[in-house]
């Protein structure tokens, strides 16, 4: 969905910062909005023109009221130092992180890569971000945008002391988040994704929901679109008898098949995991699944290559509540999310639906 106001960032900012270092680019970009948006003056203004306010759009997921369903995946806001700037341009929740119990500077640089011709980008950050010790205070602070916070396990604290480590992000963080998500899905931590194997997963769920101080926030485990049919069964399984509320499908993928950027290019940019157009087709399937498998008996949040409001709404009907995007921001600019919602809503009244909400699981039912 275009609009005119998006007509400036295609032809103008956006070649402009696509000449740049990618991850030069971001803190560029971001810092602008960050400076842009810094008085809540400025955010309530923001808010009133990006933000788009239908009751029609609004979703109850999680115990907690969403203006839109689309937002804001983690990875763009690793500190969580700008969440209600983004919050105020569009993004129905922001989910910030991932952090880690310790800081780390994460994976030597170049990282992060940009794929045009797939719509796509490699990274490789591994976690870099200031902790959770830091980034609490942030978090504390009295806010107008739902915020979900992701944590991961620091890469220098051995696999099998994964429980503490995501125990200790959890009561310093919990107590702000509005969600909580263990993510064991990033291909750029060693041996990260072993951790997605029902036996090892098991144990640092629960050790993550008891470290939660009450009242608990609702908890929810991020998966890779890699894993294979059965894995995301027994993932579903696991969750709904830990009584999880949620799984967010999918995180980026290692998979480098059907990529229209030449192999030789990909190959240069070395190890790291794809997001955007190429893992949106295997994203939506692991949705279905964890649909067929779950029923309503999970929240499922859905991430992974969505690029247009067709996309996001067959989602929805797949039996996603919410949507997360990433690099699909990075190429659409900073109408898309507004633009995205507003879509999504149009497509639901095309269907004769009241709400979006209305779709939710539609075509699983």
């Amino acid at each position: 969905m275009r609009t005119m106001a998006a007509v400036p960032y295609a032809r103008i900012l956006r070649p402009l910062l696509f000449r740049m270092d990618p991850e030069r680019a971001h803190h560029l970009a971001f810092g602008a909005l960050r400076a842009g948006l810094g008085t809540e003056v400025a955010r309530a203004l923001a808010r009133r023109r990006y933000l788009p306010r239908d009751a029609a759009l609004e979703v109850e997921a999680l115990g907690l009221r969403f203006p839109t369903p689309i937002g804001l995946a983690a990875g763009f806001d690793k500190d969580a130092i700008g969440f209600e700037a983004l919050g105020a341009v569009g993004f129905g929740f922001v989910e910030v992180g991932t952090i880690t119990g310790e800081a780390q500077p994460g994976n030597p640089r170049p990282r992060l890569f940009r794929l045009p011709a797939d719509q796509a980008l490699l990274n490789r950050m591994g976690f870099n971000n200031r902790g959770a010790v830091d980034a609490a205070p942030r978090l504390a602070s009295p806010r107008h945008t739902v915020v979900g916070v992701n944590i991961g396990k620091t890469k220098v604290v051995p696999a099998e002391r994964a429980e503490e480590d995501y125990a200790k992000s959890a009561r310093l963080l919990a107590p702000f988040a509005d969600y909580l998500v263990v993510n064991v899905s990033s291909p750029n931590t060693p041996g990260l994704r072993d951790l997605q194997a029902v036996k090892r997963l098991r144990p640092i769920l629960e050790a993550v929901r008891d470290a939660c101080p009450a009242p608990k926030p609702p908890l929810l485990v991020k998966i890779a679109p890699d894993l294979s049919d059965e894995d995301v069964v027994a993932v579903a399984r696991l969750a709904v008898a830990l009584g999880l509320d949620g799984i967010i499908a999918t995180n980026t993928t290692i998979s480098r098949a059907g990529l229209k950027t030449p192999a030789s290019e990909v190959d240069a940019f070395g190890a790291g995991g794809i997001s955007g157009a190429p893992v949106a087709a295997r994203s939506a399937e692991v949705l279905r699944i964890l649909r067929a498998e779950a029923g309503s008996k999970l929240t499922l949040v859905a991430a992974g290559g969505v690029r247009t409001p067709e996309q996001a709404f067959e989602r929805i009907r797949a039996g996603a509540s919410l949507v997360q995007v990433y690099t699909g921001y990075i190429y659409g600019g900073p109408r898309f999310p507004g633009d995205l919602a507003r879509g999504v809503l149009s497509l639901a009244r095309a269907r004769g639906l009241s709400r979006v909400a209305d779709a939710i699981g539609l075509d699983a039912s």
